[in-house]
């Protein structure tokens, strides 16, 4: 249990509780970096250390549930996306969520590296996981004629992992919705 993840579902309040931890250590570790101190984060979330400590026994088990988070939650938006908007707009807006999803996992770009740099490999499937949610974008976008077919998951992720190379700090965000327009549109189906 060095992720910090248990067996059975966790307590309403339990649940909470963690959800403030890792969303206050992504806003931690993104501002004091390697030097941030888990009391920092237990203080920013609102709980205790021993609260924290509970959870996330060690850094590198918050490190990474933090960044297997922020994943999970970026293709977790794809089905209620989809739900709520036209396919085409849908996948716009998971763009958007990718570039924050991009800030924050830059932000953390010294911390992750420590964690790889001690053994744990905090990324594990993460860019098939992307590439499934994007593959699920796009099928529902190609399935109403939305987008041009010849253009593979592989191929658009490829391309959001460039721009986020080149436009992943914040002050470059509106240059990075710029290079996404320009993606998308070239991905639209022209009659």
């Amino acid at each position: 249990m060095t992720d910090g993840s248990t067996q059975r579902p966790l307590r309403a309040d339990a649940q909470r509780n963690r959800e403030k931890i890792l969303a206050a250590a992504v806003r931690v570790y993104t501002e004091e970096g390697l030097d941030a101190r888990l009391e920092h984060i237990a203080k920013a979330a609102g709980v205790g250390s021993a609260t924290l400590y509970r959870n996330f026994p060690t850094r590198e088990a918050l490190i990474e549930a933090v960044y297997r988070n922020e994943v999970a939650q970026l293709c977790a938006a794809v089905p209620g996306l989809l739900a709520a908007k036209p396919p085409y707009e849908a996948l716009h807006a998971w763009t958007r969520l990718f570039l924050d999803y991009v800030a924050a996992k830059s932000g953390m770009a010294d911390v992750l590296r420590a964690v790889t740099a001690a053994g744990n490999n905090p990324h594990g499937d993460s860019r098939d996981m992307i590439r499934r949610a994007l593959a699920e974008l796009m099928d529902a976008c190609a399935a109403v004629g939305a987008i041009r077919t010849d253009i593979s998951p592989a191929d658009m992720g490829a391309a959001l992992e460039g721009i986020a190379v080149t436009s992943a700090r914040p002050d470059q965000r509106e240059r990075a919705e710029r290079l996404l327009d320009l993606t998308l549109d070239g991905l639209t189906a022209r009659p």
